[in-house]
């Protein structure tokens, strides 16, 4: 049976900067056209970010609504997921945009080590954050830089802190954190397999060379995928990825290659449970 694959693009994210990229998208006006093109190259799911006018990162819930309000206008029935990532602001600030009711928005629910600091989701912080979820009737995308934030994640789902279905998705390659290693791929799927059931819907993403490799693995493994000039800037060591369209392509293609379609955003929201909308 057909078992379609969603393509999620993270666009912009907090670090990325148009001196590593010129085509990472800084402004509103950028990401929506980014994000309009990746729409057309086969994304369902939108993970943005915002950044202030020097490229610095924000939480602005202004800036966030002009976003939304843009990218239902120009791809109609795409799925918006906000990032309450701690690079973007402190404390409750990470929450800001989420009476804003997106579809979905990143909820990390453990710290780890970044590259050069820590990132810090303290317990009190993250049940908040849930709580802000369910209020506002946003799905979370659990990030998992670590095999201990799958294990809570369950926890929080047994509590009722989660929106079920749960969605969970691998982040590795992150310096500091989880590598990209097939053996713990792997049990990371069936970690979520034996806690969630094996209907449970997830997803990987891999930060930067390992990014291609991750969406392999992923959509050899019947998993989703992320992709975008958030994790990763290059199509290979030589050559700057021209757009997050690119990406998406590229994406695309390892699906045909394992005979896995391109979920549509009707799809994307009937696998993940989400509200359905009119266009």
């Amino acid at each position: 049976m057909p078992n379609p694959c969603i393509i999620c693009v993270a666009i912009t994210g907090s670090v990325p900067t148009k001196a590593n990229n010129p085509a990472v998208p800084i402004t509103v006006s950028q990401q929506i056209e980014s994000t309009q093109e990746a729409f057309e190259a086969g994304a369902s799911i939108l993970h943005a970010h915002v950044r202030n006018d020097d490229q610095t990162p924000s939480s602005d819930p202004e800036k966030f609504a002009r976003l939304k309000e843009g990218v239902e206008k120009h791809c109609p029935g795409m799925i918006i997921q906000f990032s309450t990532g701690g690079r973007s602001g402190a404390g409750k600030e990470r929450g800001g945009m989420l009476p804003l009711r997106p579809d979905m928005a990143s909820l990390a629910v453990g710290s780890n080590n970044f590259p050069t600091r820590v990132y810090e989701n303290p317990p009190d912080l993250v049940d908040y954050l849930a709580a802000q979820m369910l209020e506002y009737d946003v799905k979370p995308e659990i990030e998992a830089f670590d095999l201990s934030h799958i294990l809570v994640a369950a926890q929080m789902s047994a509590k009722g802190q989660l929106t079920d279905p749960p969605y969970v998705q691998f982040v590795m390659g992150v310096k500091n954190a989880m590598p990209v290693d097939r053996d713990v791929f792997d049990y990371y799927v069936h970690t979520v397999h034996r806690l969630f059931g094996k209907d449970v819907r997830w997803c990987a993403a891999g930060i930067g060379a390992q990014q291609i490799t991750l969406n392999e693995w992923a959509i050899a493994a019947g998993g989703h995928v992320r992709t975008g000039l958030e994790d990763n800037m290059r199509l290979d060591r030589q050559t700057l990825a021209p757009s997050n369209a690119a990406l998406v392509a590229r994406a695309a293609d390892l699906c045909a290659r394992h005979d896995r379609p391109v979920a549509t955003w009707q799809e994307a929201r009937r696998i993940l449970g989400l509200r359905e909308v009119s266009v």
